[in-house]
Formats: structure tokens, sequence, C-alpha cells
């Protein structure tokens, strides 16, 4: 069987399709694009599609129907009339740097002044931009079409240069006003971003723009569902499956649970990364593949510095008018997390008109929460150190509880500073088991209560319960007599449980624990 070849971070359509990469036909988007309207931006996480989705519209636009050929686009009734298309990629560039975003911009302005013969007389990058609409319209004789891709990149990870942030936002906020006083002469204009900031332009003047972002209609325009991945990728599955010496049903499940649950709009599809899969499919291999492209630090601390419980990332909530607009002035990090592909949609309470929220799968969980560890406990890589996250990952594999909790002991007694709480300890606690565990549960209900962290792994289970400036008897007395393990008697596994209790007293600071083992 011929391998496939695996489009891994392409984002040309055209050398897609003529060098016989795997493609997703998602062609059957474009007719009801532009009846949607002239103006449309559409929000998804990063890796996600976009730029290939930009790409395939731009060859639809120049009318390269010949690529095509077979796929959905070329059976519907649309007018194959090229039209001249302007497409401007903020995606790769350091924009941090002074003149980074203006630099860029008129690289394309050059570039597309040179193919229209234009000699600019205009000098800011604003007007040339408007030059330019005009010139592709009277010398085609067709309205033009935009293609923006990633338009906030110049914003993401820039709040900590306030002076940068600020010029980037004013020189955006003039860029973009085009799209809004050269109407007559655009077709259709598309945008994507990873997320919709109030305060820039494109959302404050351009009062037609059409935000499909959370529209049942394109919830599965970016993304893998399941039937796509089952139908484009059944060898490479089977291939995968070989390999880690399992059936084909269990190397899907095992996909499903590290790389699939985006949920963007409510009757939509659970979604796969498209990155990720095609990473897992490449390598044969199942890893942190999106995580490893880079988590945005900056969200990290602001979950960390506006008091949010990792345990309570997965039961969050907010309106429709919240996870739509961003600000950067907010200090609610939810709405960011959601547009950035660090929460998705769980359950809408259609009552109260609310979006419940949560990690989207195991690869954004261990992605999100490596990052999230460092802002509460110095882990350290450092060989001999006693305290390196490897050790605690295996203590916990092969059943050394007693080593984990020494550890844990350990790291706890030697955070820096004083101004620690229940929280603070609480999180190191979660944020260690769910990276080392398979399986991490909080506030599991039992029919007498709920334990406060449960870890599975291949062969253990540990069910914690935390008190702070208490006692390790009460915390331990809790599991027993709400018969926490009670629900496991028929589980193989070994079981332990552990009460323990973090101590602020100044004569006695530290954690305190007790360990059985049924």
């Amino acid at each position: 069987m011929e391998t496939p070849r695996y489009p891994i971070g392409m984002q040309t359509f055209s050398k897609i399709i003529d060098e016989g990469y795997v493609y997703v036909d998602k062609t059957a988007y474009i007719k009801p694009l532009l009846k949607q309207g002239q103006f449309i931006f559409l929000s998804r996480p990063r890796r996600f599609g976009k730029s290939l989705l930009l790409s395939t519209l731009q060859a639809y636009f120049e009318g390269r129907r010949e690529l095509f050929k077979g796929l959905d686009a070329d059976r519907m009734d649309l007018d194959w009339t090229p039209s001249p298309v302007l497409r401007f990629d903020f995606n790769a560039e350091d924009f941090s740097n002074e003149k980074g975003l203006q630099h860029l911009i008129e690289w394309y302005l050059r570039d597309y002044e040179k193919f229209y013969g234009i000699e600019p007389e205009d000098t800011t990058v604003s007007q040339r931009f408007k030059s330019l609409i005009k010139a592709a319209f009277e010398q085609t004789g067709r309205q033009v079409v935009i293609l923006i891709d990633e338009y906030d990149k110049p914003l993401l990870g820039m709040e900590e240069f306030n002076e940068m942030f600020e010029k980037n936002q004013r020189m955006l906020k003039s860029f973009y006003g085009n799209l809004k006083s050269m109407d007559n002469y655009i077709r259709f204009a598309f945008i994507t971003g990873v997320a919709r900031f109030s305060k820039v332009s494109i959302f404050s003047d351009l009062n037609n723009l059409k935000d499909i972002s959370m529209d049942d209609e394109y919830a599965d325009i970016c993304g893998l569902t399941e039937n796509e991945l089952l139908e484009n990728f059944r060898s490479g599955i089977m291939t995968l499956a070989k390999k880690r010496e399992e059936d084909f049903e269990t190397t899907v499940e095992v996909l499903r649970n590290y790389y699939d649950g985006y949920l963007f709009a409510v009757n939509g599809s659970r979604l796969y990364n498209p990155y990720s899969v095609l990473s897992a499919l490449d390598k044969k291999e199942i890893s942190t593949f999106w995580y490893e492209t880079g988590t945005p630090t900056f969200l990290a601390k602001w979950v960390r510095n506006n008091g949010i419980e990792p345990r309570e990332i997965n039961d969050v909530a907010a309106t429709k008018d919240e996870l739509v607009s961003v600000g950067f002035d907010e200090i609610d990090p939810v709405p960011l997390m959601f547009q950035t592909g660090y929460l998705t949609i769980a359950h809408y309470n259609r009552e109260a008109e609310l979006y419940e929220l949560r990690l989207p799968n195991r690869e954004v969980e261990i992605g999100f929460f490596k990052h999230l560890l460092p802002c509460y406990a110095p882990l350290t890589t450092k060989r001999g150190s006693g305290l390196e996250f490897t050790l605690f990952k295996k203590d916990l594999a092969s059943g050394k509880i007693k080593d984990f909790m020494h550890r844990l002991s350990i790291l706890l007694k030697d955070l820096p500073g004083e101004d620690h709480n229940e929280s603070t300890y609480r999180a190191i606690t979660y944020l260690l088991a769910v990276l080392c565990g398979s399986n991490t549960i909080v506030k599991h209900r039992s029919y007498k209560g709920r334990s406060d962290i449960e870890v599975f792994t291949g062969k253990y289970i540990y069910i914690f319960e935390f008190k702070y400036n208490r006692s390790v008897k009460e915390a331990m007395n809790q599991i027993m007599s709400r018969d926490y393990a009670g629900r496991y008697s028929l589980d193989s596994r070994t079981l332990y449980l552990i009460g323990a209790n973090f101590n602020e007293k100044k004569d006695n600071r530290g954690l305190e624990y007790e360990i059985a083992s049924c």
C-alpha cells in the first residue's frame, strides 16, 4: 500500500492538489460563503486550517477550476470568472520589532504595485492600500477580492510591549479602515484570526462584517470531523495501530482522546485538530504536536494572576457576547482561551443562555498545564535535584505514591515567598496529578460526596483528599466515611487513598499526609 502524503503545515491549496497530498474537501463551503455577504470574519485556533481555507478561496477567485476537478465546488453552479485577489498574511513575522508590521505591509504593497504597474505617490500604507484596490478594479474591470490571514497576529502576545502594541493597533485600525471606505470596489473580503478583538477597526467601524465563527452552518469549515478522519485517513490509522500493537478501534479512541473535542457552535460536530492528527499519522506516534508549536505564555499568566484555579478551568461558563469579543484591557482570560482553542463548548444551557466550557482534549490539557505549572511551582529539569517533573510522573506510573508525596512535600516547603494559601497548594498538586496521570478527575461525585482529586494510570488508582490547617486524620476519615473507594471495588488496579493537610502554622509549615492501600 502506497504511503499517503500528509500536508503537515502546508497552506497552499494548489501545491497540495498538484503534488498529490491528502486533501479533505472543504470546497462545498464556497457557495454559501458567497451568499453570506461582502465581508466575512472567521475565528479559529492556530494551525487549524485557516490559511489553507484562504488559499482555497484564492484559487477559486482566480478562476483556477482545474485544481477543483473531482471536488465539491466543481459540481456546483459557481461563477469561475477570475477576479483580482489581494492577499495579506500576518502569520510569520516578529511584530515586537519596531517596524516589523509596517515593513511586512509595505512588502505586500510593493509586490502588488509592481504587478499592476503602479508608481506609489501616497506615503502611508493605508493610502497605498486604497490606491491599490482602486487600480486593481480599474485595470481588470472586476471588483477586488481581499483575503487577510491572521489579522490579529501583530497584537497577540504584544501587550507586554505597550508602546509597540499601541502602534500596531493604530496601524491596523487605519489599514483595515479601507475595507469600509472602498466597499464599492470590493467583491468579497474574508478575514481570519485567532480572536475577535474589540477596539480594532474591522469590528468597531465595519458594521456589515459578518462573523461566522459560532454559526452552526460553518462550525466544521476548519478542522476534521470524525467522518472526515475515517474517510480520508483510514490507511494511516491502520499503520499507526499496527505500530502501537493495538486494534483499529483502540487507536481511533486514542486519537479521539488526544486530538478531538473542539466544538465551535452548539449544533456543529466535535472536531479533531488537523495539524496534530496529520503529525501523529506521519510520525506514527501520539504526542503533543500542537502544544509544541508554541502555547501563548501570557494565557497561563492571565489564569494565574486572575485567581482562576486550574481545577476550575473545566467548569467555567460565559455568554455568547463574552465569548465573541476580546479586549486586552479585560482581566477575564476565559473568552481568549475559548477563541485560541484552550477551551471549547461542552454544553449550552438554553434557559440561562450560557455556554459551559472545558478543555477540549488531552493534548490541550497537557500543553496548557505544562505552561501553567511553572507559574505556581519552580520545577526543574536539572538531574539530581529530586524535583524533576519526570520523577513525579515515574512515581505515579510505578505505584510509588510515598515517593511522590515526599517530593511534593519538599516542593511545597521550598516555594519562594510567603504569600501562599490553600488554592496555591491545591493547584500545584492538581497540575502535577494531571500531567503525571493518564486521566484525572476533580470533585468526583459519589453517593455520599465528592473527592478532591482522583488519578488513574494503567495499573493504579489514586484518591486524594486535601485539608488546609486542619488534620490528616480528618482528610482520611472523609475518604473512608464517604466510601470514595467503593465505586472501584471491581477494578483490578491497585487503589491508594491519600489524606493530606497543608499546614501553614509557622512552627510546622508543610505538607502532612497518610497513605492507605486497598
